[in-house]
């Protein structure tokens, strides 16, 4: 069994929780308690980084490698996710669309609704067909938030 390491990055929103292995991030979640691991690993430290510059509006995308752990079409659909362009947002409908499967549009949403590394794999950029924000995790005014912020520093380096 995978040893797990948790970090902590106290955002403008939120502490968010990393749980990374000793080679890849296994989840990334908006959290009440932290619980700090004595050792941490390489990854970790270059996720907290990331992050810390994704908060300050300087990093677009994240150069990390991911533990994805669900089905074959809940992977299809992560990976997905990881093609919207910073500051840009797609609907549930056209993430089905992008993955071959256009009636699946309640599935891509289930599917992201099970998303375990936010921000990172940006389910926050997906909204409803009707341009609405719907369904976040960490809760809709965090999903504004990170929207705003993206569009806010989307010309920055």
């Amino acid at each position: 069994m995978q040893s797990l390491y948790y970090g902590y990055y106290p955002s403008p929103i939120g502490d968010v929780e990393i749980t990374t292995t000793d080679d890849a991030v296994v989840s990334v979640s908006f959290v009440e308690k932290v619980r700090q691991s004595k050792e941490v690993p390489q990854i970790m430290q270059n996720a907290l980084e990331q992050l810390k510059e994704y908060f300050q509006g300087t990093r677009k995308v994240f150069d990390l490698t991911y533990q994805l752990e669900g089905t074959d079409f809940q992977v299809k659909t992560w990976n997905a996710l990881l093609m919207i362009p910073y500051g840009h947002t797609m609907s549930y409908k056209q993430i089905a669309q992008s993955i071959g499967n256009v009636k699946a549009t309640r599935a891509v949403g289930g599917a992201n609704n099970k998303n375990k590394i936010a921000i990172m794999i940006p389910c926050h950029r997906v909204i409803g067909s009707n341009h609405r924000l719907v369904g976040y995790a960490g809760g809709l005014e965090r999903k504004e938030w990170l929207l705003a912020h993206e569009q806010q520093n989307i010309n920055n380096n």
